[in-house]
């Protein structure tokens, strides 16, 4: 049985950085997730994926981003169940719960904090003929390392952020890029949109619209694709290597969607932006999972509800200890590993 202080679901940034904010507390942690790895979809769909609006980061890597939470909070030592879905949880008479994985490692903690994300995930496929024929023979959903499609011909598909965002990323990288979108208009950011028609002016992007794959042509791998024009119904066979399409994913809560908690859309409803507490008290959901009015799933957004969330979480462990919160400018961050940091403190000389 392993037992903690504050069990956090979902080891995403979201909850990597509650680990922190629990750690100034004198708070342990522990995180379960089903993925082999901390850093959730940073770290598993988009690691080489630069992010903008991460504050004080014009621009990190999300890689990066997850390796610099794992620094920040190593010292707090904090445990992980990884490659395990929580699966069950009961609540005691004590108030505590155990929450157990599909593998059957057992949780003892008085708070559970559920960060799970989006929740497990697959990606929304085209409906075409042989389609897992290729899947992983040219055919990908994901990309996790762009070094992979260097000097290649790639073809993607979709009209959202994600194939705006690759489609420029894959413009310096690829030896060919197309981009194929079922309509003239695309989904993402403004900026994305007139970044890719300027590449597209330059020659470093095919941009084919309205059209769409219709047949997938190769033998052991994908080699070519047949691309239809919406309006005029004309085909066209395009040579390639590599085809992505990015329509999107199918996220799904999985078995904590039966634990009882209050659900609304697919997300787990909280009953304030006080603490982020569920219906269910001692459970709390932070970050992409949760949905309250106002609700934006931005990362910076998940760092403050993990933030609010460790202070009621410190409240409902002692209640009848005040704590008084202290600036790490001020008080600096003890680790439980002893280590110590801190402001230099300034030197103060009589006057004579």
């Amino acid at each position: 049985m392993i037992k903690t202080d504050i069990l956090i679901i979902g080891a995403g940034p979201t909850g990597l950085f509650a680990v922190f904010e629990a750690g100034l507390l004198k708070l342990k942690c522990h995180l379960i997730d089903a993925l082999p790895q901390p850093g959730g979809q940073c770290s598993e769909i988009y690691p080489k994926k630069p992010i903008y609006d991460i504050p004080g980061f014009p621009e990190v890597l999300a890689g990066d981003l997850v390796d610099n939470l794992m620094e920040q909070i190593k010292s707090f030592q904090p445990g992980f169940t990884l490659g395990e879905r929580a699966d069950t949880i009961e609540k005691l008479e004590d108030g505590t719960f155990i929450v157990t994985t599909n593998k059957g490692t057992k949780h003892h903690a008085p708070i559970v904090a559920i960060a799970g994300g989006l929740g497990s995930f697959e990606p929304r496929k085209p409906q075409l003929e042989n389609l897992t024929k290729f899947e992983d023979n040219g055919i990908a959903y994901i990309i996790k390392d762009p070094e992979v499609y260097r000097d290649k011909k790639v073809l993607l598909a979709g009209g959202g952020d994600s194939a705006l965002d690759w489609a420029i990323f894959l413009a310096n990288i690829a030896k060919e890029i197309t981009l194929v979108h079922r309509r003239n208009e695309f989904r993402g950011a403004l900026d994305s949109v007139e970044k890719v028609q300027e590449l597209k002016n330059a020659g470093k992007i095919n941009l084919i619209t309205p059209a769409e794959v219709i047949e997938l042509r190769g033998d052991a791998k994908l080699s070519s694709v047949v691309i239809q024009k919406t309006d005029t119904k004309e085909q066209i066979e395009l040579e390639l290597d590599n085809f992505i399409p990015l329509f999107g994913l199918s996220p799904k809560l999985g078995p904590i969607g039966d634990w009882g908690l209050e659900i609304e859309k697919n997300a787990i409803k909280v009953d304030n932006t006080l603490d982020y507490q569920t219906n269910i008290p001692g459970i709390y959901a932070i970050g992409d999972v949760n949905t309250y009015p106002g609700k934006l799933k931005l990362i910076l957004c998940g760092f403050h509800e993990a933030t609010l969330m460790c202070q009621s979480a410190y409240q409902r462990i002692f209640p009848d200890k005040k704590y008084v919160m202290k600036y790490t400018t001020v008080g600096g961050v003890q680790g439980f590993d002893g280590s110590k940091k801190e402001a230099p403190k300034a030197v103060v000389k009589a006057i004579n």
